[in-house]
């Protein structure tokens, strides 16, 4: 019953996938922004899906089950950057990508100020395929710790259960498909979250219950900082802000961005944002509770992998039919993240760094197919867990775009010398950030965005521009 339930939701994800093949104009313009003709609706929705994707229900929720109260800033101040960024970022980059007719995340980047500079161009490309393919295989991971727990299978099975669906559809149908299967992906996600919400408070004794055992789980499990940050204001400050800057860089994450860029008209990103953010507030307020819920559940943390923490939830308090639904939210909220991921790769390997002019969808979708086992490799490699893997990557390319593009955005032109520093820089701080051990008290990201965009006002600018350079850039 578990199997024929989940099969029956892959099934529909598929189909919707594929028929989304239908509406495609066979352009490598459709084929990777869906021709810039997305409803705000679906832009909004496909964004949250491909966001909150096996992170989610696999990874946050083993971090909450593990840390407790202080998980609330990974989700709740990295959202508030993330709508802080909105206000002045998403307009002008849809509007940017659409008269520099870019078609890969890295493109735009690269024609922003209005010339192409090819080398960052390539070095735009490079990094997405290399970090954004390491996201696509945090999502094949996802996936495979949740069929783990519900099958017994082996987690390679599972890697290439989910990267062979993907390739399916994203063959089929490219952005559009991603973005079609999104929405339905968003309503067994809310479903199998809610449910799982449900039963655990209904298996801890009710929401009285509930909270009166959260005081007991451990001295710390109710704090809301960690430990080491906890000394004063001033590394509290800093920790939070360390959280909201790594929502900022959602500004420099192709598979979400790409969404608002393949919006209908820039006109509509007031509704896309309203219906992108609605969603991602209640799913996180539900993703929280489940986490310390699972904590109640199963309060020895050292009898299992925190990640596993869901699925082992779902096998215990569900009957089977209701399993299949959990795990089909489970895989299709790794799937709305890993498609995107791997079309946003596709773009980067064909307009970046091949920098091929042939408007051939065969050879976008030869590019989907290389990258899709690229990522299977370095997810069969099982290197890290779910949420460190997520966190890096989005770390490493937070600090590589996101202060370019709000320099950009702050109406700055740049030469290519001036923008290939900004972008090696702030890679290089986040990089150094996280290898001294002191992420742990302020997320990389907000260095990297702090020093980049200083750095480039105060010091490269000065430096490196004169007037009359600056009005030949």
């Amino acid at each position: 019953m578990i199997i024929t339930s989940f099969v029956l939701f892959l099934l529909v994800f598929i189909t919707i996938g594929a028929l989304s093949a239908l509406q495609s104009d066979r352009s490598s313009a459709d084929y990777l922004l869906a021709g810039r003709n997305v409803s705000p609706s679906l832009a909004g929705i496909s964004a949250m899906a491909t966001n909150n994707s096996g992170y989610m229900f696999i990874g946050a929720i083993g971090y909450t089950y593990a840390s407790g109260l202080e998980s609330i800033w990974v989700m709740f101040a990295w959202m508030a950057g993330d709508f802080l960024a909105s206000f002045f970022i998403h307009k002008k980059m849809r509007i940017i990508s659409q008269q520099r007719k870019s078609l890969s995340f890295g493109s735009m980047v690269a024609t922003w100020g209005g010339q192409d500079f090819k080398n960052v161009r390539m070095l735009a490309g490079v990094i997405t395929v290399l970090f954004l393919g390491a996201y696509a295989a945090a999502q094949f991971n996802a996936s495979s710790k949740a069929l783990y727990v519900v099958f017994g299978w082996d987690y390679g099975i599972g890697a290439l259960i989910g990267s062979a669906i993907v390739l399916v559809y994203c063959l089929a149908g490219g952005i559009r498909a991603s973005i079609w299967t999104d929405a339905a992906q968003v309503v067994v996600m809310f479903m199998a979250m809610i449910l799982m919400l449900v039963t655990g408070i209904n298996e801890i004794g009710g929401v009285e219950t509930f909270f009166t055992r959260l005081t007991n789980v451990s001295p710390t499990y109710l704090n809301l900082f960690p430990a080491d940050v906890q000394g004063s204001v001033f590394t509290i400050a800093l920790f939070v802000l360390g959280y909201v800057a790594g929502g900022i860089g959602i500004v420099a994450q192709p598979h979400i961005m790409i969404r608002f860029m393949a919006l209908d008209d820039p006109n509509h990103m007031k509704q896309a944002r309203a219906y992108y953010y609605c969603s991602y507030f209640a799913f996180c307020v539900v993703t929280f509770f489940v986490g310390l819920s699972a904590r109640l559940i199963f309060p020895d943390i050292s009898a299992f992998d925190p990640e596993l923490a869901l699925p082992m939830m779902t096998t215990q308090l569900l009957p089977e039919i209701l399993v299949g639904l959990v795990l089909a939210g489970i895989v299709a909220a790794s799937m709305s993240t890993a498609d995107s991921q791997i079309l946003g790769c596709s773009a980067a390997l064909t307009e970046d760094i091949i920098n091929q002019p042939e408007n051939s969808v065969w050879l976008r979708r030869f590019a989907t197919t290389i990258v899709t086992a690229i990522a299977l490799c370095i997810a069969l490699l099982e290197l890290d867990s779910v949420f460190g893997l997520v966190l890096y990557a989005w770390s490493v390319l937070a600090a590589a775009f996101a202060p370019l593009i709000i320099i950009y955005a702050l109406g700055e032109k740049l030469t290519e010398l001036k923008a290939l520093l900004v972008m090696v820089s702030c890679t290089v701080i986040a990089l150094a950030w996280r290898a001294m051990g002191w992420g742990a008290v302020v997320y990389e990201v907000a260095p990297a965005i702090f020093f980049g965009v200083l750095g480039y006002f105060f010091i490269l600018k000065p430096l490196l521009g004169t007037p009359k350079a600056q009005e030949n850039d």
